[in-house]
Formats: structure tokens, sequence, C-alpha cells
């Protein structure tokens, strides 16, 4: 069986929830948080070490301005409140992608991070103003400017998660069928599996199915 120590997930579908069923999308940006917070516990209890979860793409800011700004106060108080928590069960946060926000925001995100360093149980990557086309961009810059031969060994340690292992698997709720410039890189040989439910009904039930799922799978990577 295969082992699961690092899952991607793109949380689609939090907008459309909201639509559907509180007539407002901000609703279901609040709504999805709640879904969150069942994934991280289960990732917990399933040993998982490395859990990276799409919040916000650079394709994100062609948003209405409110919207985007009552998800950036949603992530405010979700760190503000979960910060504390994160540290008693040993969870580590790191920001992935652009930190070009207001100062307020990346004072947060810079504060979050370092509370949370010293902890090993679960790394939450969290994907802020993330784009994986300028996440390669980055990395090419970083090899020319250090005079670095190209090759994977050097775009891997440029790119925001190195040191990080691939993802074993990515998910993607929604019932969307696409990777929308998200670890283009490192899904390479990522196991990937579609989910017809909006974000906020996903729960530890279905994500434990898909882990169930995964660990059957015969991978090759190139064999018979």
């Amino acid at each position: 069986m295969n082992s699961v120590k690092h899952v991607a997930i793109i949380m689609d579908g939090n907008g459309r929830w909201g639509i559907k069923y509180k007539k407002s999308r901000n609703l279901g940006h609040k709504e999805g948080l709640k879904t969150v917070e069942k994934i991280i516990k289960a990732s917990i209890k399933n040993k998982i070490k490395y859990l990276t979860l799409f919040a916000f793409s650079t394709e994100n800011w062609k948003r209405p301005k409110k919207e985007i700004n009552f998800l950036f106060n949603l992530l405010e108080n979700f760190l503000l409140n979960k910060i504390s928590e994160f540290n008693k069960k040993s969870i580590k946060l790191k920001i992935i992608g652009k930190k070009n926000f207001s100062k307020k925001i990346n004072d947060l995100l810079n504060k979050s991070e370092k509370k949370t360093i010293k902890n090993k149980k679960l790394l939450i990557n969290l994907a802020l103003n993330y784009g994986s086309k300028s996440e390669l961009i980055h990395s090419f810059n970083n090899i020319i400017k250090n005079k670095k031969s190209i090759n994977e060994k050097n775009i891997s340690k440029y790119l925001f998660t190195q040191n990080i292992p691939d993802p074993d698997l990515l998910i993607r709720t929604g019932n969307t069928h696409r990777l929308s410039n998200f670890l283009l890189w490192q899904l390479a040989y990522s196991e990937i599996f579609f989910e017809k439910k909006l974000w906020p009904d996903f729960n530890e039930k279905d994500y434990n199915k898909i882990l169930e799922k995964f660990k059957k799978i015969k991978r090759n990577y190139g064999n018979i």
C-alpha cells in the first residue's frame, strides 16, 4: 500500500455553495473555513505530514474588491484565533506565494510563521497570492542570479516548496477538472482526484475515502 505524506487541495466551490444555499458568495467562503478545520484534523489523524491548501491565487485579484476584502478579513480572524491551537497541536504554518499584501496582513503572516516554526506534527502550506507560473519564473531567476545550472534539482531548490516532498495526491473539489496554475512542477507524478462536491460539503468521510483509494493505486513512475 502507498503511504501518504503530502496532500494538496484546491478548495473549489465556496462561492457557488454560498449562492446556492445562502444567496451570498461570502457566506460560502465562511462555511468553507469549517471544512478546512475538519480536513486539518483528519490529516493529523491519518499522520499526514504535509498539507498544501490553495487559498488565493494570483488570478483571484480579478474578483470584486468587497469579496477580496472579506476573504482577507476571514484569513486575519482565522490566524488570530487559531495560532495558539496550532502550537498546541504542533502544526507549522508556511505561506507559499508572494506576500504582496497590506503591511498588517504581511506582519500577521510573518508572525504566524515564526510562532509555529518549531512545530513538527503537520506542516500546512497555505498558498496565498500563489501562481505556479510565477513560482517557476521566481525559481529560474534565482538560478540565474546564483549562477547555477538549470536542472531539476536546482529548479526544485528555488521553488516556494523547497525541502518539501512533492504531493502524493491532489484533490480538487467543486466538479471542475483542471489544475488552475497550481503546483504545476510539483504535481508531475501526483495522483489527481476530482471531487463533485463543493468544498463546504466535503467532509472527513470523503477525504478518508480518497486516501484509501490512493493507497491501493499501483504507481509505476514510467516502469511496467
